[in-house]
């Protein structure tokens, strides 16, 4: 297992190699899908490339952009690094000439990438290769384990019980020890630094060496500094660890959960033995398990200029979505983007009526759905409200999209299970009769009106597990979790017929 573990200088080594995707809309293309043209007016100017993540601290994302390539792509990297070395060459005996020195590129060092498609989205290509590495770096983190090099901890304490406080502060205490082999920078909800119970000041005071250690966060700070948490704790049950995910909506540290909430399915680590636990962690190392997360982006419909031929006929939110269109015409734009863990829904809300959803798959129209709403659901979803609505249990290892239709008008609608290369789009037609709301992970319902639609495809920033230690085969954890959690085969037995 020595060879299995990653050295800290490794891991060092390993964040430092990134590959850029960058994602540009050619102003040339003449036949484009409509939901693709989400640029601003300025079809020209080129969009803006968030490379925020290049400066993360987390391991296992810079593992994730460490495998960015396909095998065929994998080849391709590999002849142009050794083009680039040639000419290197023959740059720098130029520049010798010229009095100009090159820099020189070491062997570790790799090429940026740079693929340019014409569409906001992910061609299906990229999607199935993006699928295919990220399935590919899960397979490969869950047999091995990752020594880390942990400087700050970020604790996640769950909300609304006064009981996890005192723990979470017990917890802090420990972390923040002179005692531990590491001085840990603690990061604790802004919350409890006037909160009583934790008693914050006194906690400095009892331990004079944690002044300047013990830091707060919220939620503007996890937006623009995430990349300095090295790891993360959760105290509660999986809401606590889907409030996780919501907070980390790009670079996810690894996450360990103890379990002190009423579900089970995500928190496998008991509270009592958090020493032992955070201990061996630390210093041989943990099994992370990698759960696909989705990215859903809410598209806002455009009001068509007056002088345009379309804005006087009848619009049609099929014809737009899957229909090709002239140039410089924008029917939609984005409006916000969220990563999931657990579930996408789309609900009638208040409304009395039921709501009236378009449902497409890629660039084809799957079907009009009559319901009180949709749930497209993550594997790791398949044990919420996806498995309420009448959905299949899915294993999270599983690349799938659940899609479960909440009470359909029509019988003939079953559960879908569909592969994570598909690019969804659920929307609200322009002559439905009232609006519907759109709700992620249970959180920030958003009120999608006539001709605005949702986006969901794989997010390649999947949600970084630790698991406890394997004891029998792989997978059994979850069984036993759900064996456990629903109560299988609680019922007395049949008795035997003499």
């Amino acid at each position: 297992m020595d060879q299995a573990r990653m050295s800290i200088e490794e891991s060092r080594r390993d964040s430092e190699a990134h590959h850029k995707l960058e994602v540009v809309l050619s102003p040339d293309c003449s036949n484009r899908r409509k939901s693709s043209l989400v640029v601003a007016d300025g079809s020209k100017s080129r969009p803006h490339v968030d490379c925020s993540d290049e400066k993360t601290a987390c391991f296992v994302h810079s593992l994730i952009a460490g495998e960015w390539l396909s095998p065929k792509k994998e080849r391709r990297r590999r002849q142009q690094q050794q083009q680039q070395q040639e000419q290197h060459s023959a740059v720098e005996s130029e520049s010798d000439e010229e009095g100009v020195h090159a820099i020189e590129q070491s062997d570790d060092e790799e090429p940026d990438v740079s693929i340019k498609v014409q569409s906001r989205q992910l061609t299906k290509r990229q999607l199935s290769d993006m699928a295919w590495n990220v399935r590919k770096l899960s397979k490969r983190l869950d047999s091995i384990k990752l020594k880390l090099t942990v400087q700050s901890v970020f604790v996640v304490t769950k909300a609304g019980d006064e009981s996890v406080i005192g723990l979470t502060r017990e917890l802090t205490r420990w972390l923040l020890s002179p005692e531990r082999e590491r001085r840990y920078t603690v990061y604790v909800e802004k919350r409890l630094e006037t909160e009583p119970q934790f008693g914050a000041s006194k906690l400095l005071a009892e331990e004079p060496s944690a002044e300047g250690r013990l830091r707060y966060w919220d939620t503007q700070f996890v937006q623009e500094q995430a990349h300095r948490v090295d790891f993360a704790i959760t105290l509660g049950g999986d809401g606590t660890v889907l409030y996780t995910s919501w907070l980390f909506q790009r670079v996810v540290p690894p996450v360990l959960s103890f379990a002190l909430g009423s579900l089970g399915f995500m928190t496998k680590f008991d509270f009592n033995d958090y020493r032992d636990t955070l201990s061996t962690a630390f210093r041989e190392g943990v099994i992370v398990s990698l759960r696909l997360r989705f990215e859903c982006t809410i598209m806002r419909s455009k009001p068509l200029p007056e002088h345009t031929p379309e804005s006087h006929r009848k619009r049609d939110l099929v014809e737009e979505l899957i229909g090709e269109e002239p140039d410089d015409t924008l029917t939609h734009q984005p409006a916000k983007v969220v990563q999931i863990l657990n579930d996408v829904v789309l609900d009638r809300g208040p409304n009395p009526t039921m709501s009236s959803i378009e449902l497409f798959g890629d660039d084809e129209h799957f079907t009009t759905l009559l319901a009180d709403g949709v749930c497209i659901a993550t594997p790791t979803g398949s044990t919420a409200y996806n498995l309420a609505a009448g959905g299949s249990l899915t294993h999270p290892d599983n690349p799938v999209i659940l899609v479960t239709a909440i009470c359909a008008h029509t019988l003939s609608f079953r559960p879908i299970i569909l592969p994570d290369n598909i690019v969804l789009r659920m929307g609200v037609p322009y002559d439905a009769r009232t609006s519907s709301w759109a709700s992620f992970d249970g959180r920030q319902r958003i009120e999608l009106h006539p001709g605005d639609y949702v986006t969901v495809s794989a997010s390649r920033f999947p949600f970084a597990n630790v698991l406890p230690p394997r004891r029998g085969r792989r997978g059994d954890d979850w069984v036993h979790s759900i064996s456990k959690t629903l109560n299988w085969n609680s019922r007395e037995r049949q008795r035997v017929l003499k």
